[in-house]
């Protein structure tokens, strides 16, 4: 009995204090809540303290100062062919010369047009002249009055450029001069960038080009604008063909690529003269191994190599010829370095100048035979 009479003081003690600290609770709430109430300021400068300390002040003011100096430079151009609207894309003012402006965009831009028409930032559309055009490494050049140009484009400096480097593009995205002027920020993602094209309107990337790469998006239209730095300098030509070159990069964002600025203008001289871009030529009709194994597949199957070039014919009286090269060989090597398609080598071929030796090994019957070709301007 005793026991049972201890149990029950000690469960009612411990609803005591249960009660006393729920009361306490409710208590303070309470106080609490008319301390603040009837005292506001010491809390509310608490609470604004702790908002100061956690608002953050931007201090990037964007790059509208190095916009304004190229953005009047920048043009829609306005491809037509028999009176139709045919393409349109993006060019710039780069150059004048007494009462002539000159204007670089892409070769793609204007081919197969017969007129071309530039759109100013101001609403005026003037009809230019193409001095020439280049499709291996995609400039064009238009020149027009300079009475109609007020602003000519700043030229910077693609080698000095880093990595990491802000760069920005200026240009009429969607193939609609609804959106001319339209700015997109980034950085300079890459140099030195090995890309494949098309030269042709089919899928088959039949060259490589060496270009920036930027994270500044790059859409239909913007082809032939500006890449800039962060001063408003054009250190290279945005071009989609660039971007849209292989099967995989169409479904890749944020990888946009531009012709340096240092290589378009060593064609641009060229073509304000005149002058037809003059390259070397093996004197060959090539194509890839893979592809030549379904035509030649009886010859090939036993091959065991399974990248190069494979030589489809032979021109006679070309530096192919005159260098030993025949029908059948497959070109697997050249100035030492590994040929895995003829994009590559035909890179590797437009390094070099007329009249420069090129090495190359080939695969033949089974050996490896080196040769020493001595280029020239023959049709290939």
């Amino acid at each position: 009995m005793k026991e049972k009479k201890e149990q029950t003081v000690n469960k009612t003690s411990n609803k005591k204090i249960i009660l006393v600290g729920i009361a306490m609770f409710f208590i303070g709430a309470i106080g609490l809540y008319l301390l603040i109430y009837f005292f506001p300021d010491p809390f509310m400068k608490t609470i604004m303290e702790e908002r100061e300390v956690r608002n953050v002040t931007v201090t990037d003011t964007g790059i509208a100062d190095a916009v304004e100096k190229i953005y009047d430079a920048v043009v829609v151009v306005k491809t037509y062919r028999d009176g139709s609207l045919y393409a349109t894309g993006t060019g710039f003012v780069y150059k004048e010369d007494g009462d002539t402006a000159y204007i670089l965009t892409n070769n793609h831009v204007i081919e197969d047009g017969d007129e071309i028409y530039v759109e100013f930032t101001d609403g005026s559309n003037v009809i230019t002249t193409v001095e020439g055009a280049d499709v291996y490494s995609d400039i064009a050049v238009l020149s027009l009055s300079s009475e109609h140009v007020t602003t000519v484009a700043q030229i910077g400096s693609s080698e000095d450029a880093r990595v990491g480097d802000t760069v920005f593009t200026v240009g009429a995205p969607i193939d609609s001069s609804t959106y001319s002027g339209t700015v997109t920020r980034g950085i300079l993602s890459g140099k030195n960038r090995l890309v494949s094209v098309s030269t042709t309107n089919n899928s088959t990337s039949d060259m490589m080009m060496s270009v920036l790469q930027t994270d500044a998006a790059i859409n239909s239209g913007n082809s032939g604008g500006p890449l800039a730095n962060a001063n408003g300098e054009v250190i290279g030509i945005t071009s989609l063909k660039l971007s849209s070159g292989s099967s995989t990069s169409a479904s890749i964002e944020g990888m946009g690529f531009a012709i340096p600025i240092e290589t378009a203008l060593n064609y641009a001289e060229k073509l304000e003269q005149g002058e037809t871009i003059v390259r070397p030529q093996l004197g060959i009709t090539m194509s890839n191994l893979s592809d030549a194994i379904y035509r030649h597949y009886s010859e090939l199957r036993n091959i065991d190599i399974d990248s190069g070039v494979y030589v489809e014919e032979v021109s006679s009286g070309s530096p192919a010829e005159k260098g030993g090269l025949k029908v059948g060989d497959i070109i697997i090597s050249a100035d030492g370095e590994d040929v895995p398609n003829l994009a590559y080598l035909r890179y590797l071929l437009y390094n070099h100048d007329v009249g420069d030796t090129m090495s190359l090994t080939v695969y033949r019957n089974g050996d490896k035979v080196d040769l020493t070709i001595t280029l020239d301007q023959s049709a290939s």
